[in-house]
Parts: C-alpha cells; sequence; structure tokens
C-alpha cells in the first residue's frame, strides 16, 4: 500500500483481508482446506460483489470446484472442467493475470465455465482469478453477477491483488496441512511402536541384570536433553529403545520422528533430513519439510547413522551445535529444538579410521553410548519374549492362546539368534501358521543352515545359569574383556581405555574381539 491509497480504499482492504486470512492460517493450522477457502471467498465480497464466487484448484489437466459461494453455489459444487477445452482460463494460468469478461468474449471466445450448469443471462458480469505461489499454479477463481455489467478494471486489479495474497495463503495451508498428516502418521507409528514394546516388555520386565541395568541409564538420560547413541547389532530393539527414551523425557506429548538413513537413497538423505525448495533439484516442484522440521520440540531418530555421507554429516554436525540449518537449495536459516537419538550396528571408531565418519561428530553424539545386548547374551528372557509375542500377533495370524513349550524353550536357545528380536519374532510367526494345536514345541522351529554364532564357529547349546556354568578359556576371555568394555562405556583407545585396563595394544584387543566374537559395549 502506498501513502496514496487511503484506509478505505480497495488496496488497503486488500492487504488488510490478505493479513487476516494469513493469521487464521497462522493460528489454525488444524483448520481444513475448505473452510480457508470458503473465508476468502465470503472476504473477496467486500472488494467485489458477486453472485456466485467459485474456487478451481488444478488437478493435473483440469479445473476441479473446491469452494463455492453465493446464491447459486450449490449448483455448482461437483462441476469441473478440462483445461484444454478452456484456452483463456489456460491462459490467465500462464499470465497470472485476472481478467474481466465481456459478452463478446463468451460468445466468440470459448464459451462460459459455467454454460450448460447455470442459466446465466447473455453480458453478465464475469471475472477470473488465477492463484499461485511460490512459482506453482494453484487454480483460478472466478467470480460471477447476473447484472449485465462489467466489472471495473480497478475492481479486476484489486482481486488480482486479493488473489495473490489468497494463493500464497492456499499455500502455506497446504504446507502445513501436509506436515500435520505427517506428524499423525508418526504418531500412529509411535503409537503401534509403543504398543509393541510395552507387549514384549523389552526393558522393563527382562529377566537379565544387563537389560535392567541398561534401562536404569536410559531413565537417567532421557529427563535431559543430552544426544544419546544406541549401538546393538541388527533386530535388538534400537527404535523401541529410542520411543522409551523419549516416552520417559519432558517431550513426551510432542512429535517422535524417527527416519533411517541407510533407506533414503544418498542423493536425497539431505533433502529428507532438512527439506528444500522449489526447484532445487529435478523433481522438486514444491517447497517441502525436513524432518528437523516435523521433530521441532520433540525428538529425531536416526537409525543407522554410520550409513550418512561425510557432506551430510557435516550440516548435521552444525544442527547438533547451533540448532540451526538451511534447507537444500534456500539461504535461510532455520532454527529447531530438537532432540537428537542415534542407533546403529556399524563400529563408528572403526568407520572414523577409514575415514568414513566425523570424529567430531562421534564425539557429540557418543556423550551417552547404550549398547543393547544381543538375544544370545540374554536366553533367560526367551520364555517372556516369546509369551508377549505371541499375544501381540495373535491378532493378525488369527491363533489365540499359543505357547511355547519347555522343549520348544530348550530348542530356541540352542539358536544363535543372528536377527535378534525380529528374527525370533518370524520364527514365532512362521511357527504358529504351520502348528495344528497351541502348543509350539521343537520340531515347530525350523532354522535354515548350521546353528553358528556371529563368527560364523558353531554354537553349541546355551550354557546352564552361570552358578553351573564351566566356561571354556576363550568363553572367560571374552566375558571378562565384556566386562571391561562395559565398564569403560565402549571405549577402546586412551586413557582408561579397555586396552589400558587390559594390558595390551588396541588392535591386539580389536583382534582378540573379533576372533571371540565380542561386541563392544
Amino acid at each position: 500500500m502506498t501513502p496514496a491509497d487511503p484506509p478505505g480504499s480497495a488496496t488497503h482492504q486488500a492487504a488488510h483481508l490478505g493479513s487476516d486470512l494469513r493469521s487464521r492460517v497462522e493460528q489454525s493450522p488444524e483448520q481444513s482446506l475448505d473452510d480457508l477457502l470458503r473465508r476468502g471467498l465470503d472476504w473477496v465480497a467486500r472488494l467485489a460483489p458477486y453472485d456466485l464466487a467459485t474456487i478451481f484448484t488444478l488437478q493435473d489437466q483440469a479445473l476441479v470446484v473446491r469452494a463455492a459461494r453465493g446464491k447459486m453455489a450449490g449448483k455448482v459444487r461437483e462441476h469441473s472442467l478440462a483445461l484444454a477445452d478452456f484456452p483463456t482460463l489456460r491462459e490467465a494460468l500462464e499470465t497470472r493475470r485476472a481478467r474481466a469478461f465481456t459478452e463478446d468474449d463468451h460468445r466468440h471466445g470459448d464459451g462460459d465455465p459455467f454454460d450448460g450448469v447455470l442459466d446465466l443471462p447473455p453480458g453478465h458480469a464475469c471475472m477470473v482469478v488465477p492463484l499461485h505461489a511460490a512459482g506453482r499454479s494453484l487454480g483460478i477463481m472466478t467470480l460471477d453477477r447476473s447484472e449485465c455489467e462489467a466489472y471495473p478494471q480497478s475492481v479486476v486489479e484489486q482481486v488480482e491483488t486479493y488473489g495473490q495474497i489468497l494463493g500464497l495463503a492456499l499455500e502455506n495451508a497446504e504446507q502445513r496441512l501436509l506436515l500435520a498428516r505427517l506428524r499423525q502418521q508418526e504418531q500412529q507409528h509411535a503409537r503401534e511402536l509403543d504398543a509393541e514394546a510395552e507387549v514384549h516388555g523389552v526393558l522393563e520386565r527382562s529377566l537379565s541384570p544387563v537389560v535392567r541395568a541398561l534401562s536404569a541409564r536410559a531413565r537417567q538420560v532421557a529427563v535431559t536433553d543430552t544426544p544419546v547413541l544406541i549401538l546393538g547389532e541388527t533386530g535388538t530393539g534400537k527404535e523401541r529403545l529410542a520411543r522409551a527414551i523419549h516416552r520417559w523425557s519432558g517431550r513426551a506429548d510432542r512429535p517422535f520422528v524417527a527416519l533411517n538413513c541407510a533407506a533414503i537413497p544418498a542423493n536425497l538423505i539431505e533433502s529428507e533430513l532438512f527439506g528444500h525448495t522449489r526447484g532445487a533439484f529435478t523433481g522438486a516442484n514444491r517447497d517441502r519439510a525436513g524432518r528437523f522440521q516435523m521433530a521441532h520440540g520433540g525428538t529425531l531418530l536416526l537409525d543407522e547413522i554410520g550409513e550418512l555421507s561425510i557432506d551430510v554429516q557435516a550440516k548435521l554436525l552444525r544442527v547438533l551445535q547451533e540448532g540451526a540449518f538451511e534447507p537444500v537449495g534456500s539461504d535461510r536459516t532455520v532454527e529447531v529444538d530438537v532432540r537428537i537419538l542415534a542407533a546403529t550396528h556399524v563400529d563408528l571408531e572403526h568407520a572414523i579410521a577409514e575415514r568414513r565418519f566425523r570424529e567430531d561428530l562421534y564425539y557429540r553424539l557418543h556423550v551417552f553410548p547404550l549398547r543393547l545386548p544381543p538375544l544370545r547374551e540374554r536366553p533367560q528372557d526367551l520364555p517372556l519374549l516369546c509369551a508377549a509375542m505371541l499375544a501381540e500377533q495373535a491378532p493378525r495370524v488369527g491363533r489365540a492362546g499359543m505357547r511355547v513349550t519347555e522343549a520348544g524353550i530348550a530348542r530356541l536357545r540352542q539358536h544363535a539368534w543372528p536377527g535378534n528380536l525380529r528374527e525370533l519374532a518370524n520364527a514365532l510367526e512362521r511357527a504358529t501358521i504351520v502348528t495344528p494345536g497351541h502348543e509350539l514345541g521343537p520340531d515347530a522351529f525350523e532354522f535354515a543352515g548350521p546353528r553358528t554364532g556371529p563368527q560364523g564357529q558353531p554354537t553349541p547349546p546355551a550354557p546352564p545359569p552361570d552358578s553351573e556354568r564351566v566356561l571354556t578359556l576363550e568363553q572367560a576371555q571374552a566375558e571378562h574383556i565384556q566386562r571391561v568394555l562395559q565398564r569403560t562405556h565402549g571405549r577402546i583407545y586412551g586413557p582408561g581405555g579397555a586396552a589400558e585396563l587390559l594390558g595390551l595394544k588396541p588392535s591386539t584387543l580389536q583382534s582378540k574381539m573379533k576372533k571371540l566374537g565380542v561386541v563392544r559395549a
């Protein structure tokens, strides 16, 4: 608005109405898009009176009525137009200029958009206003009046200005609704995994002293905003532990967003994390929020963080240090408040030595490491896990009341479980499907190949409880190294590291760990 525009002018009204509309979108992100459009059309009436105001949204090569107001609105709600049949409408979209139509335009042009639907008098007032934002055509707004008098050009210009504001509000609302839907999907997934975590009793009801100690440490760090690095083999339940930490934190009522870094192509991972602007790369036809923006105020789990490229690691390090980043293709800084949890089965120290992982990022994440033990290190939990998993699977497979017999549990103890909890769940579901009765004995479980440990050596039956066990020399060495690693929180190098405590060179210790199948704490 210029100084020449008085408070009552049409330009002043458009600016005021547009400001009000944007504020409604900001204040009510959950407001439906249809309600937003209806409010927008009500405001237009203050600039240009109409008997029918319609918003068509662009869907592929068609214009489809999305909202309508006025005394004739009920007749056009299911109306749609093929864009190819209306060159004047296509021209309005391409030029992004509003236009008032005359009787000659309809007679010699491509006809009225409502021909055959409404009985409008010849020469009636009509206006077409393109809606666009961020370089993208969103649709058109049409105004029709039964009076045989064209809209003045000054009014057309003012409605065109308002159409630009409405387009921006429409784009903003679509982005917010998309973000809300993504958050709802994440929350639903979180509720499902939370239910599984409760059923499985992975932490709370474990009979393993190691898992109970892990649960206590997880509760201690949960109430802080300290980054947590969750370590463990594939299938040990790293995401469930991360969700438990979020559930125990002060952010429990805010979003929990998870991203598997190994599941996203390397050329798209940066966009997934930080979002992108329209035109940032081929196929980026609109602005898109990233996972950091989705998780604002809550928790972001970066699963398989060891798979991130060095370039993305540098950008992630900045977020950890400053809480800020730029979306792909943008120079605008976005600030976020996100608690980071990271998970991996990769030996990050080895990755650092091979220059595949940044050392500075490692130490930012390694403040409070938590190691989930593999299933073979907690065989006492097998009865509990089997009972809980069978109960959770019952609705899906239609077999309630299934149980594993003592002989069946003994058979399960003999397996090395390279897939851990995930493999156990699959084995139980498969056994449930093929077993006619309600008891799963040893014959119900089939495992491909020989029963082998993580390094390929044959695995004997699981040992009896500690009080009855007679360890081989290698078993005793492995357990001693494991206890020292737990004491140093997995640190091998430097003063106070496991190598120094054991009186070994770090390279010698790593060689022994590999030979004995010891996983770092």
